[in-house]
């Protein structure tokens, strides 16, 4: 069996960094994790092609070559997902389809011969059986939560390795909380499930093995769902794995309740942990109890904030306006509270309900469903009918992203972050590309950008002031190059 491994086209948003790629001659953030892990599940007789159309095409030879394809999506990737399956059904291949897109209305695309949803360690298996003996379903689904200590290592090499400006791996799925726009615990429940440390291990030597001396993105939806799991075998198995070797840093995403633990902040940051990304959502205490947001409830967020960043770790933080208690003044506020954290990777997008939510089915029942979500909470749409009104809560957006964005107070906030920021000491050494990453940014930020006057003038800053954090400066310089770039594209 000749099968391809597509994954659609990623269109430019937020978290694209389409536009930072290209300064650093990158293609792609990171391979697709999950199409890897499911090629690791296939038969051992099964020749395999992975077609990542974020950095290639799929050619008309590799549709001669195949007899079927297996498509993964997410909500965002629809419209590329719909192409690229008329495509293989028009070349006569078999198309089995899963992943996030296809567990919603928006993934009900006819074409699709099987769909293979929830978590492939549960559905997978089932449908192989009887696709081998040629009487498969079309839809495969399961309550059942998977094993993750079951899940064999993702199949790297699949991947054209110089063409990702990073790559991930996971330690656990599921949240035990229950934040009503969130559609995590939909997915994946609230039990944390994790792998071994061993098997984290054995993932970071095949990365190592391959030459990877990266950024390594640990895809987990809240890493510190257990606390003393990770204080007690992950983070010290890491420590240990980390001796003697140079250059692999990490990220991850956690809550805001890691302000609260400076032990386990320094052994993330001894374990290797560079960013965490943190769904602050609000600075309105209304807001974040109409959504249970109770995490980040009676917490003075600012101090939270910036007691992570002088641990060693640079904040990432996602906001959302347009909740009911929202008001033309959260604008404001909200880009007023981003100024003073320091948080330069701000993700600030527009509510939106995912079928099956909490709120989906609360603004279902009030009749505040408009229409099928995009995926993208920072293309300027919603599904969600708001209360302050669609065009109120449009113009403050773009206000608050070309505001945020802007060179003057991106760069602003860029050195509130660094005056709080304590770099932590790191193994990473120089490559071949940072130096052209530099020299590109100096040319396209430092001479022909709107940063032209702001860029350099952080960098002699920077050498000034902060010389440790020299490199992330220049990373987060370049990553608000992209943002002002989306910016600019939705304001116009």
């Amino acid at each position: 069996m000749n099968a391809l491994l597509i994954y659609p086209e990623v269109p430019d948003t937020f978290w694209s960094f389409k536009h930072a790629l290209r300064l650093i001659r990158k293609r792609a953030g990171s391979p697709p994790l999950g199409l890897l892990t499911v090629a690791a599940m296939l038969p051992d007789d099964w020749d395999l092609r992975l077609v990542d159309l974020n950095i290639g095409q799929l050619g008309d030879d590799d549709l001669a070559w195949a007899d079927c394809a297996l498509v993964s999506a997410m909500v965002v990737q629809k419209e590329a997902a719909r192409r690229v399956i008329s495509r293989c059904k028009a070349a006569g291949l078999t198309v089995i389809a899963g992943g996030p897109l296809f567990t919603c209305p928006e993934g009900d695309i006819p074409e699709v011969d099987h769909f293979v949803l929830n978590e492939a360690e549960r559905t997978l298996p089932s449908f192989l059986a009887d696709f081998a003996e040629g009487r498969a379903e079309r839809v495969y689904r399961s309550d059942e939560f998977a094993d993750l200590r079951q899940t064999p290592p993702p199949r790297w090499d699949l991947i054209d390795g110089r063409a990702y400006s990073s790559r991930n791996i996971q330690y656990s799925r599921g949240c035990p909380f229950n934040c009503d726009f969130c559609s995590v615990t939909e997915l994946f429940g609230h039990a944390w499930r994790t792998k071994s440390a061993d098997q984290i291990l054995a993932e970071l030597d095949s990365l190592y093995g391959v030459g990877w001396r990266g950024t390594v993105g640990f895809v987990d939806d809240n890493l510190i769902g257990n606390k003393e799991l990770l204080r007690t075998e992950l983070l010290p198995a890491l420590i240990e794995w980390r001796k003697g070797k140079w250059g692999m840093t990490f990220g991850t995403q956690v809550t805001i309740g890691l302000a609260d633990d400076p032990e386990l902040m320094a052994l993330m940051v001894k374990a290797g942990f560079q960013t965490v990304f943190v769904g602050i959502e609000s600075v309105d205490e209304g807001a974040l109890t109409e959504c249970n947001k109770k995490q980040n409830e009676n917490r003075d967020m600012l101090e939270d904030v910036k007691r992570i960043q002088r641990a060693g770790l640079q904040v990432q933080g996602g906001f959302i306006v347009g909740f009911d208690h929202d008001t033309p003044a959260v604008f404001q506020r909200m880009a007023e509270f981003i100024q003073r954290s320091g948080i330069t990777t701000a993700m600030v997008g527009l509510l939106q309900a995912p079928v099956g939510t909490s709120l989906y089915k609360r603004l279902e029942r009030e009749g505040r469903i408009n229409n099928l979500m995009t995926g993208d909470n920072t293309d300027g749409t919603t599904n969600v009918v708001p209360v302050m009104g669609l065009e109120a809560l449009q113009k403050g957006y773009r206000q608050i992203l070309m505001d945020l964005y802007s060179p003057r107070n991106y760069y602003k906030r860029l050195r509130t972050f660094l005056r709080e920021y304590r770099p932590p000491r790191t193994s990473a050494r120089l490559r071949g590309w940072h130096i052209l990453a530099f020299f590109r940014s100096l040319y396209y930020l430092g001479i022909v950008g709107k940063e032209r006057f702001e860029y350099p003038g952080l960098l002699l800053w920077t050498l000034l002031n902060r010389p440790k954090a020299f490199p992330t400066a220049i990373v987060l310089a370049i990553s608000g190059y992209h943002f002002r770039k989306c910016g600019e594209l939705l304001a116009s």
